[in-house]
């Protein structure tokens, strides 16, 4: 029997799931989380074969010794994954203390953790990336933007979602920026606009994508987090055949073996001169795991079929069981913030939507400020009909 550690198990709310998926194939699960395991979900009991709880996993000592324990009685691990962008270094480092075969090491690590590396991946794929500079003193700045011009966009080159991103639109603001005590280096990048799409899946061993899907965000969770407006997006599995062609070289250009990954770019909604035509693509980031949050859950509306499943499937045999020709949907996520006035109450959505609707809920305060404080997940057949539902979901007085 293989031996599978997962990492944060217990979050995002979802990822027990994959637990259970790798159960089903036979692997013999053994988690390492920083909740305690009365506070577990009850799923996530029975088919984990053992849980370890450390006070932080954070503290790399702490899993380390965790995983010297699991070693030590049950052999030599195959898979040790958390599937969150937070641990991916800290998995990395694992896997070769312990030398376990399978999976990213820290030599791998750079062009998926540094933004302005992954964009030599992105070139070597023929995809279009923006002009940047690594963050260094006012006068490099100020050369910059004579190149490119106002606003530029400013984020840690290694940073996980939105993380202290935010636009610099003059001279003013580019002051105080520099001014600040930055504890890490930044990029500074010309500014586009457009809307943000991305290339998710998950690929076999040899890179190539087994799963596909398309995911749009009409708003950036920047401006969700900094502007203070409404999150949603939706998700789709058939989409243009060049996008899907691009996607899967930027798969093959990482040297991706049986991960998920969540690439971003943007469709330019006005042209950028020097760079890209009006409706253009560029690159944005790669994030070497599935895509934030409760997303899984919504990928597996939108393919209908179980996303984890496939993962773990992909994991065991390099090849996916399901039957993916069935009808596919879209599949939408609506989020609501309790501090705003809604027309429609909870109920009328319900009444209206109800056999649209796939799932509801509250995210956790982890994740709350990035994403909002509710959601409904909804199944249509058209973008049409999901726009409809986002509208009357987050109409407000």
């Amino acid at each position: 029997m293989k031996n599978f550690i997962f990492v944060s198990p217990n979050f995002p709310d979802v990822y027990y799931k994959f637990v259970t998926a790798l159960k089903k194939q036979g692997f013999n699960v053994l988690g390492i989380g920083d909740g305690p395991y009365h506070e577990i979900p009850n799923q996530l009991k029975q088919d984990i074969t053992e849980y370890y709880y450390v006070h932080s996993l954070m503290d790399y000592n702490a899993v380390e010794e965790a995983v010297r324990f699991f070693i030590n009685k049950y052999g030599e691990i195959d898979y040790l994954e958390s599937n969150n962008e937070f641990w991916l270094m800290q998995d990395a480092i694992l896997r070769e203390k312990f030398n376990i075969k399978n999976g990213l090491r820290p030599k791998d690590m750079d062009v998926i953790k540094y933004k302005s590396k992954m964009k030599e991946k992105f070139k070597d794929a023929g995809v279009k990336v923006a002009r940047h500079i690594i963050v260094s003193d006012l006068n490099a700045s100020l050369n910059f933007i004579k190149e490119v011009g106002y606003p530029v966009f400013v984020k840690p080159d290694c940073g996980v979602g939105a993380e202290d991103s935010y636009s610099i639109n003059n001279q003013n603001e580019l002051e105080a920026f520099h001014q600040r005590n930055l504890s890490q280096p930044y990029i500074m990048e010309e500014f586009l606009e457009g809307e943000i799409i991305t290339f998710d899946g998950i690929c076999d061993n040899q890179s190539n994508v087994l799963v596909s899907f398309h995911e749009h965000f009409p708003i950036s969770n920047a401006d969700v987090v900094n502007l203070n407006i409404d999150d949603y997006y939706y998700a789709q599995c058939q989409f243009d055949e060049q996008f899907k062609a691009m996607g899967q070289r930027v798969v093959k250009s990482f040297n991706l073996q049986k991960r998920c990954f969540h690439i971003e770019f943007f469709k330019l909604s006005k042209p950028r001169p020097g760079l890209a035509e009006l409706g253009e693509i560029v690159a944005i980031e790669v994030n070497m795991r599935p895509p934030g949050g409760n997303t899984p859950e919504l990928l597996s509306i939108a393919l209908n079929a179980s996303f984890y499943d496939c993962y773990a499937q992909i994991i065991d045999h390099d090849c996916i069981d399901e039957d993916l020709s069935k009808n596919k949907f879209i599949a939408i996520s609506v989020a609501r913030k309790d501090h705003f006035n809604y027309v429609h109450n909870h109920d009328q959505i319900m009444s209206l939507y109800q056999n649209s609707i796939a799932d509801y809920g509250r995210y956790s305060k982890e994740i709350a400020l990035n994403m909002g404080d509710s959601y409904y997940f909804g199944r249509f057949d058209s973008v049409e009909q999901a726009l409809e539902f986002q509208k009357f979901i987050q109409q407000k007085y």
